[in-house]
């Protein structure tokens, strides 16, 4: 299976090790990692493991991590995957770097790994976790078309849990 998506402004690639630079100064950004990581910063190691754990999991499921870049770039945009969360699923995570804010790149990048897991990879939903003070990514996760079902807490606060079904 082709594991790259394609939008109209947009590529998402698998992460690999060469990856590794451009992961690392993307995701100990402040900005960026803010809601992502619960403020944490991650170290060269975890993002090693991330990168592996991401290829096992494009190699046995169809999904993992991917590098968004737009078509006509070579300069890394962000990020967008899925992951467990917790027993319930698999979860829409995303990232992107600050010069991308505000370009509708976040709504549309998820669309794509969304629209593949409801699609060729036949998942019955997909869920987010968003905090409660992301209104930014309140907004996308609506606009993909996706509902809340429960707040958790969470260690920045409240966190809302949202899905959409096939």
């Amino acid at each position: 299976m082709n594991h790259i998506l394609t939008t109209g402004r947009l590529v998402l690639r698998p992460a690999t090790p060469q990856d590794h630079a451009g992961l690392l100064a993307h995701w100990t950004a402040q900005d960026v990692r803010r809601f992502l990581f619960d403020g944490a910063i991650l170290s060269p190691e975890e993002i090693t493991e991330v990168i592996e754990d991401s290829a096992l999991s494009f190699a046995t499921a169809g999904h993992g991590l991917w590098l968004i870049r737009e078509n006509d770039s070579a300069d890394l945009v962000g990020t967008a995957g899925l992951r467990p969360l917790e027993d319930l699923g698999l979860e829409i995570f995303y990232s992107l770097a600050p010069a991308a804010w505000g370009k509708g790149y976040a709504t549309e990048a998820a669309r794509a790994v969304v629209e593949h897991a409801l699609g060729p990879l036949g998942l019955p939903e997909v869920l987010a976790e968003v905090d409660e003070g992301n209104a930014a990514s309140v907004a996308v996760v609506e606009r993909l078309g996706m509902t809340a079902f429960e707040s958790v807490p969470g260690l920045l606060g409240p966190m809302t849990r949202y899905r959409r079904k096939r």
